[in-house]
């Protein structure tokens, strides 16, 4: 029986009570305890009551529940030093809710949006809990049962709450650990920033570098000079196949940050020069605001011959220093899962 399961959104196609469904399902599982990092979360009325009985009942029968959020940051934060504001409203949906908590302050983010249940099973991938996350995103949801890899997701859960502060938590030392999809074996690693930040933008490009089949990219953003070098390098070579998709309107947003940044200009023609040979196909998404319509093509995915690397992390010089965590799966037919998932979404978006 397969211990790991993923499952695909996209905008348009399912609705907010569909995702909740599956949520309140992985939910009610829960016999002893529940660890749930948020960086994002606001539900409307009817999505809040869903998730609140799916709480209350798992509560009530002495299951233990806690959250983490991105928070404690000022009301002007200091942009030009480097430090993100905390999602409007999570903060106040969070503490309504009537479960214990705890706020993550941090220079950066606490990006990460996971859910540890019993020590035993994790909830994880790009996804925030809003409403457009659930409807209007581009997002994947990986969940796995293994105490293993929980143990990893649980120690970084205890390190945030412990220090209110994800500065100096994630470095956590993993190895890969066996599960099962589509009923063959597979191996799954998780690495966490800011503890393990260039570690893993090391451990990415390594992958692309020694890529010998094919790199599909499925990315809100593409800004790690890292990565970009690699890809660069893997096109001009003409040996491996590269392809995918990003969010346009996003990342023309980075392109006018890079202008104003001298050491990061180099990076616009070298993306442009991956866009380009690359066929990478563009969502154009509403330009964001706090109130605007939120329809980002969210997910954080490379394809790296049989290995799918995905989680909260993007590919950016800001998540090695963010709370993040990313998984590196090997499994072919996984692969093959999320490669179809990125076919679908080029077709929808090209042209």
């Amino acid at each position: 029986m397969d211990n790991l399961s993923v499952f695909f959104l996209a905008e348009g196609e399912q609705t907010a009570d569909s995702v909740m469904a599956r949520l309140a399902g992985f939910i009610g599982a829960a016999k002893r305890s529940l660890d749930i990092a948020v960086y994002d979360m606001r539900f409307d009325e009817s999505l809040r009551a869903q998730l609140v009985a799916a709480l209350r009942e798992r509560a009530d029968a002495g299951v233990r529940i806690r959250f983490c959020f991105d928070g404690d940051k000022p009301a002007e934060p200091n942009v030009a030093a480097g430090q993100d504001p905390a999602p409007a409203g999570t903060s106040a949906f969070v503490q309504s809710l009537g479960f214990p908590w705890k706020r993550i302050a941090g220079m950066k983010l606490m990006h990460s949006k996971f859910i540890v249940r019993d020590a035993e099973s994790i909830w994880t991938g790009s996804t925030n809990m809003t409403n457009d996350a659930f409807t209007l995103m581009e997002n994947n949801v990986v969940t796995i049962d293994s105490v293993a890899l929980a143990a990893s997701y649980a120690e970084d859960f205890e390190q945030l709450w412990e220090k209110e502060n994800f500065e100096n938590t994630g470095k956590i030392r993993t190895e890969p650990v066996p599960l099962t999809f589509a009923n063959q074996p597979a191996t799954a690693r998780v690495l966490f920033s800011p503890g393990c930040g260039l570690e893993i933008d090391a451990e990415i490009a390594r992958r692309v570098r020694a890529a010998q089949h094919r790199v599909r990219i499925c990315s809100l953003l593409i800004n790690s000079g890292t990565l970009i070098g690699e890809l660069l390098t893997l096109l001009r070579a003409g040996r491996v196949a590269v392809d995918g998709i990003y969010d346009r309107t996003q990342m023309s947003e980075v392109y006018t940050q890079w202008q104003e940044v001298p050491s990061n200009h180099w990076k616009i023609p070298a993306l442009q020069e991956i866009v380009t040979q690359a066929h990478l196909v563009g969502k154009n998404s509403t330009p964001y605001s706090p109130t605007s319509r939120h329809d980002f093509m969210h997910n954080k995915i490379l394809i790296v011959d049989d290995t799918v690397i995905t989680g909260s992390y993007n590919f950016s010089r800001s998540a090695q220093f963010n709370a993040e965590n990313i998984l590196f799966i090997e499994s072919a037919p996984l692969a093959e899962t999320y490669g179809h998932y990125i076919d679908h979404l080029k077709a929808k978006y090209a042209g």
